[in-house]
């Protein structure tokens, strides 16, 4: 994870297509509109202590590692994490050290992960199976059924 954090700071800082603010943060609405999220998830995010955004009066300012925790937010919610295993794993990162329990709980979470995506794959590709044979059924009686018609 925190070569993951690295990567998507670097990623942030090369990029973003997102105006900032001469000192490099960007507003709420710059971020939402970048990343494809509402104003109303920004906050939630900030509530469950996912973000911290800089205040200035009631406007938001988001640094360049905002915006690298939010693609990381984003991305363990594209596979699968609770908020609350993204924000295990984002709160043992230090920037100081070797994060070997950060990355271990990260790969442990992820190996779990990928087994119940494995399970869900099975049951989509099952269900997908059996409408497919529902589909071939129905056709065929749609096909005698006009034969006979004509």
């Amino acid at each position: 994870m925190d070569e993951m954090l690295m990567a998507a700071e670097t990623a942030a800082n090369s990029n973003d297509v997102m105006a900032e603010s001469g000192d490099g943060y960007a507003r709420i609405g710059e971020m939402a509109k970048t990343y494809g999220v509402t104003l109303r998830t920004l906050r939630f995010y900030e509530d469950k202590g996912l973000l911290n955004p800089k205040r200035e009066g009631s406007t938001r300012l988001y640094s360049r590692r905002d915006r690298s925790r939010l693609k990381l937010i984003l991305l363990g919610r594209k596979v699968g994490f609770s908020l609350r295993e993204v924000k295990q794993i984002m709160d043992l990162y230090d920037p100081h050290g070797a994060n070997t329990k950060q990355l271990k709980l990260a790969l442990e979470k992820s190996e779990k992960q990928i087994g119940r995506l494995h399970k869900q794959r099975a049951v989509l590709d099952e269900a997908i199976s059996e409408l497919s044979d529902v589909i071939r059924v129905v056709r065929g009686k749609l096909g005698e059924r006009s034969a006979q018609a004509s």
